[in-house]
């Protein structure tokens, strides 16, 4: 029976609307006030916050407490919080899975001693990771693509190693990116249009893209004027603080290498993907790293190829290699592309460019050549942990010569909103395309409902985002913009894979399991969103690590935003009471009478041998 609305609950409604706005506004301006960027010193949040209207005095006759029951009790002086200590100064950047000491303990033969290899639970460190004396708010984009303040990642290999090759050069306090590489002395802007001579960049054709081993990201970097979202990924310290450095410019970027586990990507993800001299053996294992590329790789994706051995004929005095192994490897790369039936498109240079067939209908000599091993699971998205193999992964069945196999796609920004193909196809066990339609304009409500908590979340101040349980990409979908990118995360817990559908909306993101520490550096986000994550993992592992790794990962100074009901919000902010971040609970925004709660909190400012927040 329906419930006729009163003009008493109307107003009731109403009051706790402008609760909501009002008691935010002053929480993050109070907060505002002390927030650092540049070298340490106040910035201009606050003044930005006063500039824009902020006014606590409002409405003062409004009562501020919660409008639902259970989060005073966790405050009384009876209830004793657990406090988490800082970690000593050594483990600043202190990365729990490809932990240096650990990983020397495990094979070197294929990267396995690169690969993900996490602590066991009795070896957690469950202590506040501390910032570096010094740290400071990194700039904002796009500043920050060619500037990083040398304290936030004091590390000068580098500027050395690769000074003639461009990376990175130390000029006083800031580290400078001049776009350079070991492949593109010219500059990443003029390798890039040499690429989009061939592939279609700029229109929204080509839209996400891999960049394996991928240095200081630089490629990925200048891909972003042409609306190109770039995944990039390189090993831990393969060269010092290389992905640390990628996520401190703005750039998406994971710890991660081609080793012998699947990468955590969906099948049919990316539209390209590239390799400069990413030292990465395309030959080996039977062509088995080309076949995980393969099966990431849309069809009709492109694959770049830049350095050795492409052109061995000509450098190879100057790779100092014999030209009878570079002639080796580049016969081998070959056949492994022909195998996938892959066209080559270009080649000058040490610049080769291939092409993936749309569908399986342009590769029927495949079928009878007795080299062509096909993967034989009916599931090509379960890949956390699985071992790669050297198998290819099977075109989706299609009714013509001319269909894209797994459904076209729209270009970008368009196929941000558009109904995508794992949905409209029904391979989404349960999910209707009304179901879809209605999250995102949940989302688009959500997200809405955010800006007003929180005005500076569309002003550029949090440039690399997280939500750590992505659904469909409905929350990025909603807050897209050129000023912050968002990983995506599917847990791979979650009851439905919908990483495929981040995908094909041309959003970038992730597989991970929460139990356990994210493939990042401390400190590489500047908010985190959360939407019914800790309902997710209740009773699958300990709450504390999860928000432990939370803390690990956030900046300083970074915002927090959980989504979850109120009881186990309630649970969350006792735990975080302890872990020097300031947190406030808020109604739903379709009011009290909701369960859902959010949870909002910015974590302090401080360094390294700090007792207390300065």
């Amino acid at each position: 029976m329906a419930i006729k609305s009163t003009s008493a609950d109307n107003k009731t409604r109403s009051s706790v609307q402008i609760f909501i706005v009002f008691s935010l506004c002053c929480f993050f301006y109070i907060l505002g006030a002390w927030q650092r960027s540049g070298f340490g010193k106040g910035d201009s949040i606050a003044l930005e916050m006063t500039n824009s209207g902020a006014d606590c005095n409002i409405v003062p006759s409004l009562n501020f407490e919660t409008h639902h029951a259970g989060e005073s009790s966790i405050s009384g002086s009876s209830a004793k919080v657990k406090t988490f200590e800082p970690c000593d100064a050594l483990y600043t950047d202190y990365t729990p899975c490809q932990d240096q000491r650990r990983a020397m303990t495990f094979p070197r033969d294929s990267m396995i001693y690169r690969e993900r290899h996490c602590a066991p639970e009795s070896e957690k460190l469950r202590c506040l990771v501390p910032a570096p004396k010094g740290y400071v708010t990194p700039f904002s984009w796009p500043k920050s693509r060619d500037y990083v303040p040398y304290a936030n990642a004091p590390y000068k290999a580098l500027t050395v190693e690769k000074a003639i090759q461009n990376w990175i050069q130390y000029e006083g306090e800031v580290f400078r990116f001049p776009g350079g590489g070991t492949q593109f002395p010219q500059g990443a802007d003029k390798y890039i249009d040499q690429l989009a001579s061939v592939i279609p960049m700029g229109n929204g054709t080509v839209r996400t893209a891999l960049d394996t081993g991928c240095g200081v990201a630089s490629w990925g970097a200048y891909l972003w004027s042409r609306n190109v979202r770039a995944m990039s990924f390189a090993p831990r310290d393969s060269h010092e603080a290389q992905v640390q450095f990628a996520l401190e410019r703005g750039v998406p970027a994971v710890i991660g290498v081609l080793g012998t586990i699947k990468l955590p990507y969906p099948t049919r993800a990316f539209d390209m993907a590239h390799c400069s001299r990413c030292l990465i053996p395309w030959g080996a294992n039977d062509g088995m790293y080309l076949m995980e590329v393969d099966r990431v790789l849309r069809p009709g994706g492109y694959w770049i190829l830049s350095g050795p051995p492409i052109n061995w004929k000509i450098n190879y005095k100057a790779w100092q290699r014999p030209k009878e192994q570079l002639q080796e490897e580049q016969r081998k790369i070959e056949e492994a592309a022909k195998l996938l039936c892959w066209e080559k498109k270009y080649e000058h240079g040490e610049i080769a460019i291939w092409q993936k067939r749309v569908n399986d209908d342009a590769c029927r000599s495949r079928q009878d050549d007795p080299r062509a091993n096909f993967c034989k699971t009916d599931d090509t998205d379960d890949v956390w942990y699985k071992k790669m193999e050297a198998c290819i992964t099977p075109y989706p069945e299609t009714s013509s010569s001319d269909e894209v196999a797994g459904g076209e796609l729209q270009v970008f920004p368009d196929r941000l909103n558009a109904v995508p193909p794992r949905i409209s196809s029904g391979s989404i066990s349960g999910v209707t395309v009304d179901a879809y339609e209605d999250d995102n304009r949940q989302w688009k409500k959500h997200v809405k409902a955010y800006k007003r908590i929180n005005s500076l979340l569309d002003t550029g101040r949090y440039r690399n985002i997280m939500d750590m349980n992505a659904g469909f990409g409905g929350f990025a979908a909603a807050i897209e913009s050129q000023k912050l990118w968002v990983m995506n995360v599917v847990p791979t817990i979650a009851e439905k894979n919908r990483l495929g559908v981040v995908y094909e909306r041309g959003l970038i993101g992730i597989y991970h399991d929460w139990c356990e520490a994210f493939s990042t550096y401390p400190r590489t986000y500047d908010l985190i969103h959360a939407n019914h994550l800790f309902s997710l993992y209740k009773n699958k592992c300990n709450v504390d690590d999860i928000l432990l790794e939370m803390d690990r990962i956030l900046r300083p100074e970074g915002a927090v935003i959980i989504r979850d009901d109120v009881d186990t919000l309630i649970k969350v902010k006792r735990i975080i009471s302890g872990m020097r971040w300031d947190s406030k609970l808020v109604d739903h925004e379709d009011g009290p009478l909701v369960n859902e709660k959010v949870l909002i909190a910015v974590k302090q400012y401080w360094v390294t041998n700090s007792t207390s927040a300065q």
